[in-house]
């Protein structure tokens, strides 16, 4: 059995902390770097940015933190995993390319597609309005496929946000697609990492609680073969990660507690929060159901 996985965010929108990619792969040990960089006005602004230069419509600020943290990736072994690519994937994954060759490099990156649905949207369904971009949320199988033919760099365009850890997850612990409690495990990890520090304080209504928010540390989740985690952050950075503050991440944009995602159903009322030590919080006994038919 696979030891845990120990996966970080750092980023939680476009235009997140800059240093948040060089402060998670630097600060401690990791294995995985992640970063959610899309939502719906995003979407917006890189259409705009793709019509005065096509060969963009990615999040140029990725560019940015990877050259200014690639030399420490590749030294230390750390994969990389972010929706940085926006509409533009495959041109984001060219542009890495040509980074990590310039200086000097070997790092492999893989791009996945498949989420653009603006050539058939006429065909799914009846709009009277001008339709300027239109995207699935994709699951995780992709970036674990990636990860398996040996890809140090994984860019997407739209996928489900926890699909950035469960993605690792499944790689590292070789989870088929029907170990649904696993996958649901790895879902609620994924989750409470997508908005960055949101799960450290940001989104706790108890706020002045929670010491040195202005500068709180990002989340990192250690992953079991179980799908159980820990919740942390590293030693000495801001915030706080405790049993309220991972709750109201948890409850943070849920519907049912059926929570659907294209890989599987995670059943958030068997959530399980236990706080094991400063900054630790363990999630357990998630279940999970198969994922809905399309």
């Amino acid at each position: 059995m696979a030891e845990p996985i120990r996966i970080a965010n750092a980023s939680g929108f476009y235009g997140d902390r800059l240093a948040a990619v060089h402060e998670q792969v630097t600060l401690g040990d990791i294995d995985v770097v992640t970063g959610d960089y899309l939502a719906e006005l995003t979407m917006l602004l890189l259409w705009k940015a793709k019509q005065k230069s096509p060969e963009k419509g990615y999040a140029v600020t990725f560019l940015r933190q990877m050259e200014a943290t690639l030399g420490e990736i590749a030294s230390r072994g750390v994969k990389v995993v972010a929706n940085a690519g926006g509409l533009n994937p495959a041109g984001l994954a060219d542009e890495l390319r040509t980074m990590i060759e310039g200086l000097g490099l070997s790092l492999r990156v893989a791009h996945v597609e498949g989420d653009n649905l603006l050539p058939v949207i006429d065909d799914l369904v009846d709009l009277e309005v001008q339709t300027l971009t239109a995207n699935a949320y994709l699951g995780a199988w992709g970036i674990a496929e990636a990860l398996g033919r040996g890809a140090d760099i994984v860019v997407t365009g739209r996928v489900a946000d926890a699909a950035l850890v469960v993605g690792p997850a499944a790689w590292h612990h070789e989870w088929r697609r029907d170990d649904w409690d696993a996958l649901a495990g790895a879902v609620v990890a994924g989750h409470v990492l997508e908005c960055g520090a949101q799960a450290t304080g940001g989104n706790f209504a108890f706020f002045r609680e929670v010491q040195d928010l202005t500068r709180a540390g990002f989340p990192i989740a250690e992953i079991a073969a179980d799908g159980s985690s820990v919740i942390t952050k590293h030693e000495g950075t801001g915030g706080a990660v405790t049993v309220g503050t991972i709750t109201a991440q948890i409850l943070y944009e849920i519907d049912e507690p059926a929570y659907r995602t294209p890989d599987v159903v995670a059943h958030f009322d068997t959530i399980e929060l236990s706080q094991i030590g400063p900054d630790c919080v363990e999630i357990t006994g998630v279940q999970g159901s198969p994922a809905p038919e399309l």
